[in-house]
């Protein structure tokens, strides 16, 4: 009898996965605290609004993603950076970047 192995593959260090649901006209964690580094992913979780996010102090703006879809950003750099959602301006989150 032959026996299956499987593995897991975890992400390098430094690269771990960190995600932001977009749901009810609000950023859940509405806070994220990643590592230099991480790449945050936007979810639309919505059934009918396309949002986008929107970094006024670095003036970025990502392109409206649709429910479904997802935004992806990576955050090299220790800081704090808020944002919002372009069309919603009262949608507020913020990434802060720590080491």
């Amino acid at each position: 009898m032959a026996s299956l192995c499987l593995g897991v593959i975890l992400p390098a260090a430094g690269a771990e996965p960190a995600e932001v649901v977009v749901e009810k006209m609000q950023f859940v964690p509405q806070v994220l605290r990643i590592k230099p580094g991480m790449t945050v992913t936007w979810v639309n979780r919505e059934k009918r609004s396309n949002h986008s996010i929107l970094f006024e102090q670095e003036n970025l703006e990502s392109d409206r993603f649709f429910p479904g879809e997802t935004y992806q950003r990576a955050f090299d750099k220790p800081g704090i950076y808020p944002y919002r959602c372009g069309p919603h301006p009262e949608m507020l989150g913020v990434i802060e970047v720590a080491e």
